[in-house]
């Protein structure tokens, strides 16, 4: 496949635990255009060198995929903020200073503060994809 292609496939993504974060089974399949970065780095290098109807699976190391957890990115933040009812793992979406929607998880719960996450949920974690490629345009 060459920049410009369109693609769809099917995928499932795993950790190396084997727990499945994402999966198009029983859904359309994803579609993106070769060299646009619309999915990530590792993943669109792995499908590139695929075929029509060829099935791989796709190993993605942290660089390549929602890079390394970021500890800048973990904060804390007055209790106060919060509703009463926050507990450990929930999601958020919080407004940045731009007016972005930020996504992040509480880490921890303490009487004063809430520690928050918000690095990507599979930032420092190695991606593993089974994929097929259904079509090339």
């Amino acid at each position: 496949m060459q920049s410009g292609d369109k693609v769809k496939v099917h995928y499932t993504s795993t950790l190396n635990d084997g727990t499945v974060f994402d999966s198009s089974e029983g859904k359309q399949s994803l579609k993106f255009v070769i060299g646009n970065g619309e999915v990530i780095a590792g993943f669109e290098n792995g499908v590139k060198e695929m075929k029509l109807n060829q099935e791989k699976t796709i190993k993605i190391n942290p660089k390549d995929a929602y890079g390394e957890k970021n500890s800048q990115l973990i904060i804390s933040v007055p209790r106060n903020k919060f509703p009463p009812e926050l507990e450990v793992g929930g999601r958020l979406v919080l407004k940045g200073p731009q007016g972005q929607s930020l996504n992040a998880v509480v880490s921890e719960v303490k009487q004063d503060s809430v520690i928050i996450d918000l690095n990507h949920p599979s930032a420092g974690k190695e991606l593993n994809f089974k994929v097929k490629v259904v079509a090339i345009n």
